[in-house]
């Protein structure tokens, strides 16, 4: 008797669920230096250029900088941040990760460019310009706070780890005219703006510029 296909089983359907999203990366903490100088035809800044070899913004013009050690939370620093600095860092951060991440802005300049700021480091000169938080979905992520300080508080001979080559005071315009990653062009561009206002202008800010590369800065 020939097969009922009325009644047979229906085909199996095919899998139509949606592949599974990435796991989102956790940002690090992080610190980035920039120090600067003033010149007769502007201010330079102290930058390099990573290697091709690093899997974080590799061949890229940078500020010295990495993420924070768990050892910065508690290492010692001769003078602490101003309280000023350190209220505008602890909008987004505790009293140690602030302390932290002053200390690795410290340490990250001694290790990549041989430059100090003291042993245990002097943090009073460190100013908190702005934070940049990598974007989700990228696999190595960042939650970096960018921190100023005048050459005039760093001794010693530019020569640091080799992890950044090119290392040298770039101009403003300089660098600006480079390939540079968009945060660093951001940030370049906030440190512009902070470097024409006067020390009581900058004492008198009580919020922060963010940047989340999606909805661009927003002030915390």
């Amino acid at each position: 008797m020939p097969e009922d296909h009325a009644h047979s089983a229906p085909a199996p359907l095919i899998d139509q669920q949606e592949p599974p999203r990435p796991r989102t990366v956790r940002a690090r903490h992080a610190a980035s230096l920039i120090v600067y100088r003033m010149r007769a035809d502007g201010p330079e800044m102290l930058m390099g250029l990573r290697g091709a070899k690093h899997r974080f913004m590799p061949n890229r013009l940078v500020f010295p900088g990495g993420a924070v050690d768990r050892a910065d939370l508690s290492a010692p620093a001769a003078v602490p941040l101003t309280p000023h600095t350190e209220r505008m860092l602890r909008k987004k951060a505790n009293a140690h990760l602030t302390h932290g991440l002053g200390i690795a802005a410290a340490r990250e300049l001694a290790e990549e460019t041989g430059l100090s700021l003291g042993g245990p480091p002097d943090l009073s000169g460190l100013s908190y310009l702005a934070r940049a938080v990598t974007p989700p979905g990228l696999p190595i992520r960042f939650n970096a706070r960018f921190l100023v300080v005048d050459a005039e508080r760093a001794t010693g001979t530019l020569g640091g780890d080799g992890e950044l080559d090119a290392l040298r005071y770039y101009g403003l315009g300089e660098a600006l005219a480079l390939d540079l990653a968009l945060p660093t062009r951001r940030v370049l561009e906030r440190l512009q703006i902070w470097l024409s206002m006067s020390v009581e202008e900058r004492m008198a800010q009580t919020h922060a510029p963010v940047l989340l590369r999606d909805r661009g800065w927003r002030m915390e």
